[in-house]
Parts: C-alpha cells; structure tokens; sequence
C-alpha cells in the first residue's frame, strides 16, 4: 500500500457512517445531512394566547415556544437538475462521438427550517438547505411568504444567512452554549417533514462532539449533541434552552440510531455571521494535512507502510501534505508524528484541528514534529481554507 493508498484508508477511517443532515430533502434525492449579538439588533415580540389562558399557567416548554415560535420560519428552496437518462443509444452515440440530447431540465424543491434574527428581515439556516438553490422562499408562522436572497454562507459550519424584505418581524433571542452543562433542557422548533412549527423536548445529551466523531470529518464545527426529536426538515431551526433562548442550530442527525441528533453552538454561529459580515466568506486557519490517529486500530498498518516503530508511541500521524499549502511550504512531511500545536500536546486529530481553528491566519504557529527519532519545531504560518477548490480532505 503506498501512500495515497494509505491516505484513502486514513479517510474512510473517519468518516464514520450513518449520518444525515436534517435539511430538506430534494424529491429522488437524499440530503447528507464573546458574543456579537449586538452585530444584529433582536427584539421581543408579543402576541395573542388563546382566550382566558394565564401566561403564568404555562409550562417553561410552552412559554419558550410562546417566545421563540413566531421567529421560525420554513424555508422551501428550488432548484433545476438535468435528470439521469439510461437512453439505450447514449454508447453508440458516445462511439460516434455525438451527444446525448439534452434532457429538460427538472425542478426539485425541498423544505428546510431558519429564524429571524432582526426585525427587517435578517434569518440563519443550514448552508445545505439552500445548496444549489435557485429560488428561495420563507414562510412566516402566519403565513406570509417572500422571496429570500441568500446574502452569505460557510460550507465548512454549515451556515447561511438568508434576507427578506419586510420589516417589524418577531425576532429571537441569542443565548449562551459555553457554559452548558450535559443534562439540561433543550428544545427544538421547525418544520420535520413539512410539518410547520413542530416542538419537541429533550435534554442536552453531550458538548464538544468533533466532526469526526458525528460523521461529517469535512466540517469545522464542535457540535452540541441532544435527544429532542428531530428529522429532516429541522435543518437551520433553533436549539433553544429553557429560558426560550437560541443555543444552537439543529443540523445533522445518526440516520441508524435514535436520539441523536446535532447541532451547531450559537458562539460558532454569531463568529460565523459576523466574518461574513465583516470579510464577505468566514475565515477558517488551515494547514493542508491529512492526518491519522495513531491507536491500536491503526498501528499495525502505520508500521508496516511506514516503517516506524510506534509501540511506545501516541500522537497523530501526518499522512498527507497537500501541495503548495501552508505545511508543506513550512517543510511538514508524510510521516511526521504530530506532539505538539501550539504549546499543547496532542492525542487525536480532532486536537489538532480545534487548535488550528482557534489559531490565526498568517500569524506563526509552533508544530512539535517527530521524524525519525528526533523532535523537532517548525513554524507554521496558517493560511485561509480555500473553499472554492478545496481538496476532500477530512482535517485542517
């Protein structure tokens, strides 16, 4: 096995299985599915309870939804696709060198979730509920439909921000997901399935789930991971605590398990918003490596390829340097073992891609390497994560 060989094992070991983003689905197509606040003004919005119900008769679930529901949209987006033909005479037409007709194009729509953040028309939803799409449409809870035009969006969290010209909209509030504690409440609203406004209830079940670890290794995002029920269709909809503020954003879930669902903290969301705001595209650090966790799944197969002796060893092995990056122009090779980033020592590769994220474009970054034998320091100077013509690569 040589390297590049070794590289596709080293992905196909991240990246995990089972894993489905909760945004629309395209008929005949499944979807894998310190704050700034003050970025983007929000307001509290009142509104009618039904006849002769006292607010202080309601639940801390039903008030959270009396606070938060109107603010949820339903996003359906639209796009155009040339269907797949299976046309019997396409290989002898191919033979002589003719094409295939070109089929009319068709119109798949899907449904998704969002919420406003500002009363003149400001939401956020998924990056991948709006992929592709050629029309964009959000519907109010009462009703009221409009255009939407995507203003920016981040595929590496899975962030979009989406704009619609009406005013005096309900908004929500932004909370706070540092300082969560695994066993709180967590309440999700959106639109699984098309069904509007849907509310479910659980606990928050984990923080700091990596990308990896959830099966989508090509996000930058350490996810919050809840048992409140959520399906496809809740994608871009708020994670809200029990005060009724937004925590995160609902966005993957394990389509061979029950009660794991994921989503995006709003710390990561209002950095996000606020580099689109800022930049035009959010600014992720990147090095250009592939990397390998070296474990007891991986360490027969890292000695024989590489010929090291690692049975003392721990680190993250380098598989990968992709050309022209920042690693390579700062002289990381294949084989190197990862020690250090920064001045923290490394045990995984999720280590190392939290670090690099946290790290800044152009600044130095100190890598503690060992090749053969020896440890060594090279300085690294991070660039920006080229997302237009970004390699399939699964770490920073």
């Amino acid at each position: 096995m040589k390297i590049n060989q070794l590289a596709i094992y080293a992905s196909l070991l991240t990246l995990g299985s089972g894993v489905g983003f909760l945004g629309h689905s395209y008929v005949n197509m499944q979807q894998r599915t310190t704050s700034q606040s003050q970025l983007i003004p929000t307001v509290n919005k009142s509104y009618s309870l039904p006849i002769n119900q006292d607010p202080a008769d309601l639940n801390f679930v039903a008030k959270a939804v009396q606070k938060v529901g109107p603010a949820v949209v339903r996003i359906d987006a639209s796009r155009y696709v040339s269907p797949e033909t299976n046309n019997p005479l396409d290989p002898l037409r191919r033979f002589f060198g003719e094409e295939s007709p070109n089929p009319e194009k068709a119109l798949e729509r899907g449904t998704g979730s969002g919420f406003i953040l500002s009363p003149d028309g400001i939401l956020l939803t998924n990056a991948h509920v709006i992929d592709g799409a050629n029309k964009v449409t959000v519907t109010l809870k009462n009703g009221q439909s409009f255009e939407g035009k995507v203003m920016g969006v981040d595929t590496l969290t899975d962030i979009a921000i989406v704009k619609i010209e009406a005013s005096n909209l309900p908004t929500v509030n932004l909370g706070n997901s540092a300082n969560l504690i695994p066993g709180e409440w967590a309440i999700a609203i959106g639109n699984p399935l098309g069904l509007d406004n849907t509310v479910t209830v659980g606990i928050v079940s984990a923080l700091g789930r990596s990308s990896t670890e959830v099966g989508i290794p090509d996000k930058r995002v350490k996810y919050i991971q809840t048992d409140a029920a959520i399906n496809p269709g809740n994608s871009g909809g708020p994670l809200l605590n029990a005060q009724g503020d937004v925590i995160g954003m609902n966005t993957a879930i394990r389509a061979n398990a029950q009660g794991l669902g994921f989503a995006i903290p709003i710390e990561t969301i209002e950095k996000v918003v606020q580099e689109l705001y800022t930049y035009g595209e959010a600014q992720h650090p990147y090095l250009g490596i592939q990397m390998m966790n070296i474990d007891a799944n991986t360490l027969e197969t890292i000695r024989s390829e590489f010929g090291l002796n690692l049975d003392q060893e721990t680190g993250v092995l380098i598989v990968q340097v992709v050309p022209n990056s920042p690693a390579q122009q700062a002289g990381l090779v294949p084989g190197d073992i990862l020690k250090k980033v920064g001045d923290q020592p490394i045990a995984t590769s999720s280590d190392v891609q939290e670090i690099v994220e946290g790290s800044q474009i152009g600044e130095i970054l100190e890598v503690q390497v060992k090749r053969e034998q020896e440890l060594k320091t090279i300085q690294v100077r991070p660039g920006s994560f080229p997302q237009e013509e970004a390699p399939e690569l699964p770490n920073p």
